[in-house]
C-alpha cells in the first residue's frame, strides 16, 4: 500500500470517527475532495477532482 493511500485511509478513518452518520461522513469527505461510491467490486474511494476511483475501501470501513 502506498503512502498516499495510507494517508488517505487515515483521513477517512478520522472523519468517520468524527461523523455521527454515514451521510455526514460522506459530506465531510467531499470537503477534502473524496467520495465513496458503491460499485460491483465494493465500496471505492474516488477523487472528485480527477473523477477516478483510487482504491477499494477495506472491509473494516464497510461494516
Amino acid at each position: 500500500m502506498s503512502i498516499e493511500t495510507q494517508d488517505t485511509l487515515t483521513l477517512i478513518a478520522r472523519e468517520r470517527r468524527l461523523a455521527v452518520s454515514e451521510r455526514e461522513w460522506q459530506h465531510r469527505l467531499r470537503g477534502y475532495g473524496y467520495a465513496i461510491r458503491d460499485t460491483a467490486e465494493g465500496r471505492m474511494v474516488t477523487s472528485l477532482v480527477r473523477g477516478a476511483a483510487l482504491f477499494c475501501l477495506p472491509a473494516h470501513f464497510v461494516a
